[in-house]
């Protein structure tokens, strides 16, 4: 029966979506081109609700019963969003509460300085994934290839809930990539974007909990996100720009506005989460010394890379700054 959880996982995230694109489509909740969008015509996004279906079913069949309710809640409080909008204080007061009730719970061990810590954080990414869900097939290669190598991680160490729940929710992505690979047929949406954000940090931090892997694990395999958010907030901030409205300055956005377009721009994004992948498990079972090393040089990478592309934008955007 485990052995066929991924596979079902997938199977409906895909049937969900290809249902609601056939027969759904009046009442579509439509993703409108705006100042933030990279594209041009109205798509559906609802994407996230075949996504999150596959998702619970995979975390209920891996006895995580409380991280399947919290990620279902999200999601049905995130389509109300997509589809009506809500105030961004009744957003971030949702996520917070699920983080909270989360940690609070008999799962994770800790006193008040532990929930301290984890809450800021655990917050964050569940927004991470909505921040960089904006270009065709980003956001579903980040899924599969982020929870893809969560489920090698726990697999090697014998956690076998974690590496099925974390290889479902991959392959839940897979049925979502089908029809959002460029060009995409549909978007992924707040129901899709926001719960797989509170399953990398909810799932990353079970398993530090439980000696799967060291606390820096779950960022360097999700950094092609979380370096990219990180750094495109803080610069933002320092600019004195009002952070919650919408943008085209994240590191991606720029690859596709430089003349990549969104299928090249996918398809680098993969190539750079394969490697942080394979750095966060060569890492893994390293020396400390070696794991530095290896997450320095990654480091470097990125510097290399954020380089070049600020300089291509400014040469291509003069008197626009960085």
């Amino acid at each position: 029966m485990i052995a066929a959880v991924p596979a079902m996982a997938a199977i409906v995230s895909f049937g969900v979506i290809a249902w609601l694109l056939r027969f759904g489509r009046p009442n579509l909740a439509l993703d409108q081109p705006n100042e933030r969008s990279l594209h041009t015509r109205p798509v559906p996004r609802v994407g996230g609700l075949g996504i999150t279906a596959g998702s619970v079913l995979a975390l209920a069949a891996a006895e995580l019963p409380l991280v399947a309710l919290l990620a279902a809640a999200l999601a049905w409080l995130s389509f109300a969003d997509d589809r009506r909008g809500l105030p961004v204080g009744v957003r971030f007061a949702a996520h917070s509460g699920a983080s909270a009730i989360l940690l609070c719970s008999g799962m994770f061990d800790g006193g008040s300085y532990w929930l301290l810590l984890t809450w800021p954080l655990l917050v964050w990414m569940t927004n991470l994934f909505n921040f960089m869900d904006g270009s065709d097939g980003l956001a579903g290669g980040m899924t599969i290839f982020g929870f893809g190598t969560f489920a090698i991680g726990s697999a090697l160490s014998g956690d076998v809930p974690i590496a099925v729940a974390s290889l479902g929710v991959a392959a839940a992505g897979a049925g979502f990539l089908v029809f959002n690979f460029p060009p995409a047929r549909v978007f992924m949406g707040d129901a899709g974007s926001i719960p797989l954000g509170f399953l990398a940090g909810g799932l990353g931090l079970l398993g530090w909990l439980r000696g799967v892997w060291p606390f820096w694990f779950p960022v360097v395999v999700f950094s092609p996100f979380v370096v990219d958010a990180t750094v495109t907030l803080l610069r933002r901030l320092l600019r004195g720009e009002r952070i919650w409205e919408p943008h085209r300055t994240h590191y991606y956005q720029r690859l596709v506005q430089l003349g990549w377009g969104h299928r090249r721009t996918a398809l680098a994004e993969y190539a750079l989460m394969v490697v942080c992948g394979l750095t966060a498990l060569a890492a893994r079972a390293a020396s400390p010394a070696v794991a530095a090393g290896l997450i320095g040089a990654l480091a470097a990478v990125y510097v290399v890379l954020a380089w070049q592309v600020d300089r291509a934008w400014r040469s291509r955007n003069p008197g626009r700054g960085s």
